[in-house]
């Protein structure tokens, strides 16, 4: 079932992913998604939930309390019903952005058709552009990439410093400088995400996916685990002819 709840004391992007980040943390809430511009948070659960329970969690700066007028939905478990769009509509920014930086890549190299190297600028690119994103909310990133990476979960000031951390690899890849530490960085912290990320699939949990920062609502599917799993089998391979 899922309702409509007012949320009054949010100010900023970052007070949204706050609450969103606490109201996820209840076990019987399968998506929570808040709305800054309109004060309001849809909360889908498998059976009905008490007020109480929901102000419990959140600081006492923030009020929350059911819409009035507004029916409960039963059995509203689809993607387009909570939202008004499909999971490709969706995730079209994250498609679209991987597009051009796939097409970017294979025109630098149309000359000489050199795939390590094309390999190198994918990555160098694709870091780049997603640390951009994630530096547009830098308040409210670090909150959001903390509710599926067992890291961030541990000590936030890795959420807080990771966008610094991808923007580093990318000139590391694209400048071609210390490539081998790139690479061995790159199955790490992408590793680590890749688990999170896995675990939140497998739990059916519904949340915003981070890697495009807060900017871009993106839901967590598994397009979030299959783009991590090319960066990751990229970096596995050109570490194995680096070696060798």
């Amino acid at each position: 079932m899922t309702e409509i709840y007012t949320i009054t004391g949010m100010t900023c992007n970052g007070c949204r992913t706050g609450v969103e980040k606490k109201l996820n943390g209840i076990p019987e809430v399968k998506m929570a998604t808040v709305n800054l511009e309109k004060g309001e948070a849809i909360i889908a659960t498998e059976k009905p939930i008490k007020i109480h329970d929901l102000e419990s969690v959140l600081p006492e700066k923030y009020t929350i309390t059911p819409k009035r007028g507004h029916p409960v939905i039963e059995n509203d478990s689809s993607t387009v019903k909570k939202t008004g769009k499909s999971k490709l509509e969706q995730l079209k920014p994250l498609l679209l952005i991987l597009g051009y930086i796939t097409v970017a890549s294979i025109l630098i190299h149309r000359k000489d058709w050199n795939v390590s190297e094309m390999m190198l600028d994918f990555m160098g690119l694709f870091y780049i552009v997603f640390s951009f994103f994630k530096l547009l909310d830098l308040k409210g990133f670090p909150d959001s990439f903390a509710m599926y990476d067992p890291l961030a979960k541990k000590i936030p000031i890795y959420g807080r410093i990771y966008p610094f951390i991808e923007m580093g690899l990318g000139l590391l890849f694209l400048l071609r400088f210390e490539i081998f530490i790139a690479l061995v960085v790159t199955i790490i912290i992408l590793g680590i995400t890749t688990i999170g990320v896995t675990k939140t699939l497998l739990d059916k949990k519904a949340i915003q996916c981070a890697c495009l920062g807060t900017a871009l609502k993106l839901p967590m599917t598994e397009a979030t685990f299959i783009e991590n799993a090319i960066m990751i089998v990229m970096a596995v391979l050109m570490l194995v002819n680096y070696i060798v």
